[in-house]
């Protein structure tokens, strides 16, 4: 598994300050979280960690080498799926493998494990307008998966679900990391959802995004919602937003 170090980064789009001065460490098979307002940068920062973009300032390392260029053991999952709608499910996981070169018989092998993994197992011939959007979801990161990447980045992976289906991929991220002992860093507008998911939870500021707080979030799983502590942790993201807190 990887570390991932952002060392003092700044980026500048013309005379657009996006980025100011942003230090954090994810730890090798930690959950990760950045939460922060529209626009604050949170995406370039991922980007930057999956080498596709680079900061104007400052470095983004993963165990201690800076990162130039995209690389299999770092893999970004989008809000929106992205599947071919002309190939299969199995096709559309495969298609990695295929560009690796990667046998038939391997690829066969891999592409049902990962489907097991994620729950699509038997929906192997199916094209994308025939399932769900979680189901398209799931086949999203089963691709990101079957390349065995030692690093997952999420970008908003649930942003476009309903809410029942967005809390059941939740649930079904938790087990993935768990299983695979992964490092994860998810980027979400859900302050909720950081807490649910995540070990550490950094906050940004608005333009230009900076990190202004860190939350850890020390609670066993699953985890419980309506608890005092849970709702304790979602009152500090939501105060280090400068969001106004309400008691009912």
């Amino acid at each position: 598994m990887q570390t991932i170090r952002i060392d003092n980064i700044t980026k500048h789009f013309g005379n657009l300050e996006v980025l100011s001065n942003v230090d954090l460490t994810i730890e090798k098979g930690e959950f990760a979280a950045i939460v922060g307002p529209s626009g604050c940068g949170k995406s370039t920062v991922l980007r930057m960690i999956a080498g596709l973009d680079t900061p104007t300032t400052g470095q983004v390392l993963a165990n201690g080498s800076v990162i130039r260029d995209p690389g299999p053991e770092r893999v970004l999952i989008f809000q929106e799926h992205a599947l071919y709608p002309w190939r299969t499910v199995e096709a559309n996981v495969a298609f990695g493998l295929e560009l690796a070169k990667v046998s038939a018989a391997e690829r066969r092998t891999r592409v049902d494990e990962v489907l097991e993994l994620v729950g699509l197992s038997g929906f192997q011939k199916y094209y994308p307008h025939q399932l769900s959007g979680g189901m398209k979801q799931r086949a999203s990161i089963a691709r990101a998966l079957v390349l065995n990447p030692e690093v997952l980045l999420l970008d908003e992976p649930y942003g476009a679900l309903d809410a029942i289906t967005r809390l059941t991929m939740q649930n079904e991220l938790i087990k993935l990391w768990r299983g695979t002992g992964k490092t994860v860093l998810l980027i979400t507008h859900d302050i909720d959802e950081a807490v649910y998911l995540a070990d550490t939870i950094h906050v940004m500021s608005p333009r230009p995004g900076r990190i202004v707080r860190t939350v850890k979030a020390d609670m066993e799983r699953p985890r419980n919602r309506n608890s005092a502590e849970f709702v304790a942790l979602r009152r500090q993201v939501m105060e280090s937003l400068d969001i106004g807190v309400y008691s009912i």
